[in-house]
This record gives C-alpha cells, sequence and structure tokens, in this order.
C-alpha cells in the first residue's frame, strides 16, 4: 500500500488518495418511484413501487404504491417509473480470463479466417513492444474452415514473434513457431494425459494443442504482472456492472487471482460480488486453510468451492464420449481423470467442506461424475450441493441421476444456441436426447443455475434468459426452437438467472433476489423483461447498477477513477496486457 501511495504524483494525488481512503457510505435510503419486479422464494413475480435500504446495504422493505413512506431519510432518489429488477447473476464464468481477452487480441467477433488475419495483422502493428502476441477467441467452426488453422498461416501473419492464441472455449490454443520454439516442442514431443498435440502428416507439431497440451507452450508465454492483474480484474469488472451483472461465479480461480481480488477489495475497487471455486485442491487449503472462507467485504467475496475438470469441449473434439465422435470415427474425446483420480480429489476437498463443481461436457464424463457423487454422498453428509459445470452431452439413461443427492446442473443457455449445428454435427441426430436439457433436468428434480461462461461466451445476461425460454438463437433461428421441448419458461429461466444461480454459490440467504434482509443489488434497465419479445429481451440496456445499496454504474456517466500506479505497466510503459 505504502508503495502505491509513494508512486501517486501531480495533482491527482489527493483526489486518488481520497477515493483509496473512503468507504462505503451506507444510509437509510428510498428508492422511489419504481416499477419494480422480482421472485419471491417460490419463482412468483412480485412488483412494488419502492424499495428501503438500511445503513448495511440491504433491503429493509418493498413498498407498495399504498404504503407510506417514511418521512426521515438520509437521502432518496426518485427513478421517475423506471423498471428495476434484481441483479442479474451469472453462475459460471471466469473473470481474469474476461478480463485480459478484453485487453489483449480478441478474435471472438471475427466471422471468417480472412477477417481474423486481417485483425491478427493489426495488432501486432500496434503493440510492437509487447514480447508475445497474446489473446484467443478464435472458432474454426464459425470461420467455416473445416480444419484447423496451423502454425506456418501465423508465422506469415507475425514473422518471428511468439503468437499463442486460445481457442474460444479455452480448450485448445493456436502457436507459431517461434512460440513452439520457444517452448520447446519439437516432432518428438508427446502428448500429455488429457492433452492432444495436433500432428502434420510429416510428424510435425501443425501448432494447435489441446487440453492439456496447452501446458507445454503456456508455459513459457510470459507471466502477467500484479499491474496487468490489476488492470484485467477492473475491466472485467467494467462489462459485468454494464450488464447488470451484481455477482458472479469465479471457476478456477487461481492463487494469483484470489490475491488480486483481495487487493482490489482492500484499496475499495471490488464492487461485483465473487462466489470463487479455486482452481485446485492445493489453492483451495492455502487460501482457507481448513476450509472455505466468510464473505468478505461485506459479502463481496468468498472462496467456497473446488472446480476440477472431466474432460474438454465439443468444438475441439476434448468432450468425452461414451461413443466415437459421428464426424471422427475412433475418436471419443479426452478423459482427465481416472476414477480413482476423481474420487480422490473430490474427498480431499469435501473432507474440508469445500463445494466441489466438475466439469463435464461429454456424456462418458456426466456419467463418471455422476458415479463419483453417488459414492461420494455415502461418506460425506449434509448439504453439499455437488456441482456439475456445463453438463452439455448427457446420456438420456442418466437424466434422473441428477435429481439425487442435491446436483445441481450449472449450465449456460448460450451454449445451446452457439453449438447447435456443431452439436449435430459431432453427435448425430440419434444422441441428442439429452443434450442441452433444461426441462429434462427439472423434471427429474434437479436444480438449474444459469451462467454464460464468459468469456467463451458474451456475458450479457439477457441473452441467455432469452435463450432459455425459446432455444433459439438471435437470429431467431431455428423457428419454433431447438429440441423446443427443453425450452424453460420466462419465469424458470429468469430465476436461473437469479435465486438459482445464488442458491448453487450457497448465497441464497444474501442476494439473488429483493427482499426484507437481502442486500441491496438491483439494475434499472429500460424496458419490462417480463413482458418484451425475446428480441427486444436481447436488446436490454442497463441504465444503472446498484450493490449493496449503492450505484456502481450508470450508463453515461464516469467510471471510478483508478490510479495510474494500480494499472500501468512500468516497464512496457504502455496499456498492460498479458
Amino acid at each position: 500500500m505504502n508503495n502505491i501511495l509513494s508512486s501517486l504524483k501531480g495533482k491527482g494525488a489527493l483526489a486518488a488518495l481520497a477515493l483509496l481512503a473512503a468507504s462505503p457510505a451506507f444510509a437509510d435510503a428510498l428508492v422511489e418511484n419504481v416499477d419494480g419486479m422480482t421472485l419471491d422464494e417460490n419463482g412468483r413475480v412480485v412488483r412494488f413501487t419502492g424499495v428501503l435500504v438500511d445503513r448495511d446495504g440491504k433491503v429493509s422493505k418493498l413498498l407498495q404504491r399504498r404504503d407510506k413512506r417514511p418521512e426521515k431519510l438520509d437521502w432518496r432518489i426518485d427513478m421517475k417509473g423506471r423498471i428495476l429488477i434484481p441483479g442479474m447473476i451469472d453462475a459460471h464464468g471466469h473473470v481474469m480470463g474476461l478480463g485480459f481477452q478484453a485487453l489483449a487480441l480478441d478474435l471472438s467477433e471475427t466471422q471468417s479466417f480472412d477477417e481474423a488475419k486481417a485483425k491478427i495483422v493489426a495488432y501486432a502493428a500496434a503493440n510492437p513492444d509487447r514480447p508475445w502476441i497474446t489473446g484467443g477467441g478464435w472458432n474454426q467452426e464459425r470461420w467455416g474452415l473445416g480444419r484447423y488453422p496451423n502454425a506456418a498461416e501465423l508465422d506469415a501473419l507475425v514473422p518471428g514473434k511468439p503468437v499463442w492464441l486460445e481457442r474460444v472455449d479455452g480448450h485448445a490454443a493456436w502457436a507459431n513457431s517461434a512460440a513452439m520454439k520457444a517452448a520447446g516442442i519439437t516432432a518428438k514431443s508427446e502428448s500429455p494425459s488429457g492433452g492432444r498435440i495436433e500432428k502434420g502428416a510429416n510428424g510435425q507439431p501443425s501448432g494447435v494443442f489441446v487440453d492439456a497440451a496447452m501446458a507445454l507452450v503456456g508455459k513459457a508465454v510470459p507471466a502477467p504482472s500484479p499491474r496487468d492483474r490489476n488492470a484485467a480484474f477492473l475491466e472485467a469488472q467494467k462489462i459485468l456492472l454494464r450488464n447488470g451483472i451484481t455477482a458472479t461465479a469465479d471457476m478456477g480461480t487461481s492463487l494469483d487471482d484470489w490475491m488480486t481480488y483481495r487487493r482490489m477489495a482492500d484499496l475499495n475497487f471490488l464492487r461485483v460480488r465473487l462466489m470463487t471455486y479455486a482452481d485446485s485442491v492445493d489453492t483451495a487449503v492455502r487460501v482457507g486453510g481448513s476450509g472455505p472462507t466468510p464473505w468478505l467485504y461485506a459479502d463481496k467475496l468468498r472462496m467456497g468451492g473446488i472446480k476440477l475438470y472431466l474432460d474438454g469441449a465439443l468444438g475441439s473434439r476434448g468432450a468425452w464420449l461414451k461413443a466415437p465422435y459421428a464426424d471422427a470415427a475412433g475418436q471419443t474425446g479426452l478423459p482427465f481423470q481416472t476414477d480413482t483420480q476423481l474420487l480422490n480429489q473430490m474427498s480431499r476437498g469435501a473432507m474440508d467442506g469445500f463445494q466441489l463443481a466438475i466439469h463435464a461436457i461429454g456424456d462418458r464424463a456426466n456419467g463418471q461424475v455422476l458415479d463419483a457423487i453417488d459414492e461420494m454422498q455415502t461418506s460425506y453428509k449434509g448439504d453439499r450441493r455437488w456441482r456439475i459445470e456445463h453438463s452439455q452431452i448427457v446420456d438420456a439413461a442418466d437424466l434422473p441421476r441428477f435429481g439425487r443427492n442435491g446436483i445441481i446442473a450449472s449450465m449456460q443457455p448460450v451454449h445451446q444456441t452457439s453449438d447447435r449445428t456443431m452439436a449435430e454435427t459431432r453427435l448425430g441426430a440419434e444422441r441428442l436426447g439429452g443434450a442441452y436439457a433444461w426441462r429434462s433436468m427439472l423434471r427429474n428434480n434437479a436444480r438449474i443455475a444459469f451462467g454464460s461462461d464468459y468469456p467463451v461466451e458474451n456475458p450479457n445476461p439477457f441473452v441467455g434468459w432469452a435463450a432459455g425460454f425459446t432455444r433459439q438463437g438471435p437470429d431467431g433461428q431455428p423457428f419454433g426452437g431447438w429440441r423446443a421441448e427443453e425450452a424453460l419458461t420466462r419465469e424458470e429461466t429468469w430465476k436461473a438467472f437469479t435465486i438459482d444461480a445464488a442458491y448453487a454459490g450457497f448465497a441464497e440467504s444474501k442476494f439473488g433476489r429483493l427482499a426484507p434482509g437481502m442486500r441491496a443489488d438491483f439494475v434499472i434497465v429500460d424496458r419490462d423483461p417480463s413482458a418484451v419479445s425475446p428480441a427486444e429481451l436481447r436488446q436490454t440496456v442497463v441504465l444503472e447498477t446498484w450493490v449493496g445499496g449503492q450505484k456502481v454504474f450508470e450508463r453515461g456517466g464516469r467510471e471510478d477513477a483508478v490510479p495510474e500506479a494500480l494499472t500501468r505497466d512500468p516497464v512496457r510503459g504502455g496499456p498492460p496486457g498479458r
């Protein structure tokens, strides 16, 4: 802290010092004249016209038009009849990944290989001082390439400088020859367990590394500095708050990530609520000691669980399937752990009370974690809330098993709309009975928590909300919805993005809806999300975001002033990046 303060010079120093020293100023307050709506514990819509907020940043009462307003208040604000809803919650995201992607080369919006090439060249030219060009978001399926890109194609775009670009799902990465040379990759390099080095007909690495093989090159990439991490977090937080997300699960939190969150909170820059899941048992123990941390910083930060991986993704054919891929004879994906390894890690976490969140996309991986939970449940009693992250491709025979043992299916509606044609190609029509099966999950008494898996997908929760009850993409396709029998209602989807997303993180008594005693987390939007068409819902504009009774975002308003010393790289001198 002293180093930071001593580095603040010039006329802005006093303002920065005042900001750093500031503490939340809670008060008895009234947010008045709203067209307010929330869900009750059972998912029924409750309407109101005012919100009383106490000095702890919690709702003390929801007011109807007929209710008398208090005369003595510290402050009140007239919302002029605008729409107020609870803050949205993303049940599965990657906070630092979102921030780093925003600051690095982002190919997520590119629609063709040529467009991606042009963007790579432009970014390299604009960042000549970076030792590596890093970024991600590429998707060969969207490009219609019909194959993975290769190192030679990157060499032609950025000769001599290492380039390392992650695929959109984070389960594959693309390197050029300079990056592979820096990492010591040769034709003799072998694929690690749970990973695959793509190789050409000549036996040479092609430049694409899948799942665990990514670490072979990733270890050579210069690590982000603390200032890089500060900047990435602050950028991610801005994106989340602009989208009306007041709380999020952070899946795969590293020790460096945790230290970044603590550092930002200590300096009073933490606005969004973070339910963090450690990237390993070891990280969880180092952070929590003997178990989950308490809620810190007025319920804004907690490490309560551990994220484990069982397989890769469909796009890279890393999802572990019971039968071979329909479009790749003999390939069944990449299992990351044996049954014994999985049970060992789950036991190590469960014995200290950590919640387990297991990434499983393919039907074989989902079956493996279901088997493990069945076995674990006999030894570890109580409210465990076992989470299966994604649960995208499930054997129809396994769907009833999700209703046992208090399992939470943590799913992402936008994956269904963006992946549906690929899923048909990868699996064939006859194996789609348990694919993205939201309605079947509820029918089998599983609890669903919805998120986006940002930065793999857009974090905009209103896009996911529309997808949840239409099973259609932004283009309105397919007509009637893809496997429409698996759609939820509008209210069920809303609940999965609020109440159930909070429940999935053991936070249902703190936030997720607006009611007395709950945190006053809400957003002001430009339309009634309960009444507009799906197309209009996707276009919802967040006008203001409030967390704990404090306004933390206003469209068109000034962002928080951040001391330059927190984010500016003193070596490179420019804006930070990876």
